[in-house]
C-alpha cells in the first residue's frame, strides 16, 4: 500500500485540550460540525449517539471519554472527524480539527509507554512538529476494541 519512496505521511491534526493529535488522511472521510444526535440506549459511555450524515447513520464517539480524559462541553469549534476503520464508519468528536499536514517519516518516533496520559496501544507514533511541539499519531484500528467495533456495528444496523 505504501510507496517505498514516499517520505511523508499526510495527517489531519486535531486538538483535545492542549494536546495535538493526528490521524492518517487515508482513513478520514470528512470533517463535520456536530449536528443533532440521537442517543442510543445501553451504549458504551463514550458513545454519544448516532448522526444522520447524508443518509448514513454514523455512530459518534467522544474521543475524550474513550481515552479517559475529562469531557468538555461541545463548542462552535468542536468537530466530528468521520473515519473508516475495520469496514466501519465512525465519527470522532474532538475539540477542534485544525488542518492537513505532511509528517516526515523520519520525524516519527517509537511510541513511549504513555503519552499525554494515553495508553501506548492507541498510538502509532509521536512526531515533532514545528509550532505545536509534539504530535501524537493515533492508531485508529486500536482506538476501538473488537468488542467496541461489534457494538458500534450493531448500532448501525
Amino acid at each position: 500500500m505504501e510507496n517505498t519512496e514516499q517520505k511523508t505521511v499526510k495527517v489531519i491534526l486535531f486538538h483535545l485540550g492542549d494536546e495535538t493529535y493526528g490521524v492518517p488522511i487515508d482513513q478520514v472521510l470528512s470533517i463535520e460540525h456536530l449536528e443533532s444526535l440521537t442517543r442510543v440506549p445501553n451504549a458504551a459511555n463514550f458513545v454519544e449517539g448516532v448522526m444522520n450524515l447524508r443518509g448514513l447513520i454514523i455512530p459518534i464517539i467522544d474521543i475524550r471519554k474513550r481515552f479517559g480524559l475529562v469531557p468538555v462541553p461541545v463548542t462552535k469549534d468542536s468537530r466530528v472527524i468521520i473515519v473508516e476503520t475495520e469496514d466501519l464508519q465512525v465519527g470522532m468528536l474532538v475539540d477542534t480539527a485544525k488542518q492537513v499536514t505532511d509528517i516526515d517519516f523520519e520525524a516519527i518516533e517509537k511510541t513511549p509507554d504513555i503519552v499525554g496520559g494515553l495508553d501506548a496501544r492507541y498510538i502509532s507514533g509521536v512526531a515533532r512538529i514545528e509550532n505545536d511541539g509534539l504530535l501524537v499519531l493515533l492508531n485508529l484500528d486500536r482506538v476501538l476494541s473488537d468488542q467496541d467495533l461489534d457494538d458500534l456495528k450493531s448500532i448501525e444496523e
